[in-house]
């Protein structure tokens, strides 16, 4: 089942951050997910099996300067290791998909780290119609 995340998740969301390799405490978690809800952009939905949390999807909605075309960027999504290759991560897209389109978008982007260890996640990416197409750079600003 996939449904919207809620406050009572932030725990369950935290572990999840940290199978996705970003080791996150249930109160930084709280935090983000706070700003995160506040906005009506952003839409974060949750795979349920059997009464467990097994995956996350956190995505928002953008607007392009050089078309009249809305997107939709998935900014996290993540499956419990032991859940892989189960379809939780196929139906995760697919919620996307919907709430994208609810949004009036037609595009769904995403953007996923080139290291190797994500070898498994770019072919998942491609095998769901996902075409690598950019180049991303990213500057810390002090």
């Amino acid at each position: 089942m996939i449904r919207k995340a809620t406050e009572s998740d932030i725990r369950q969301m935290a572990q999840l951050m940290g199978e996705l390799g970003y080791p996150t405490t249930t109160e930084e978690m709280k935090k983000r997910f706070t700003k995160i809800n506040s906005s009506n952009l952003y839409n974060t939905e949750l795979a349920v099996t059997n009464g467990e949390i097994v995956g996350m999807i956190g995505m928002i909605l953008g607007y392009h300067y050089e078309k009249n075309e809305n997107y939709v960027r998935i900014v996290a999504l993540v499956v419990k290791s032991e859940s892989r290759k189960q379809g939780i991560g196929k139906k995760l897209i697919e919620s996307a998909e919907k709430w994208a389109r609810s949004q009036g978008a037609n595009r769904l982007v995403l953007n996923s780290g080139n290291r190797s260890e994500r070898d498994d996640a770019h072919k998942f990416y491609t095998n769901r119609g996902f075409e690598a197409r950019a180049t991303g750079y990213y500057k810390t600003l002090m």
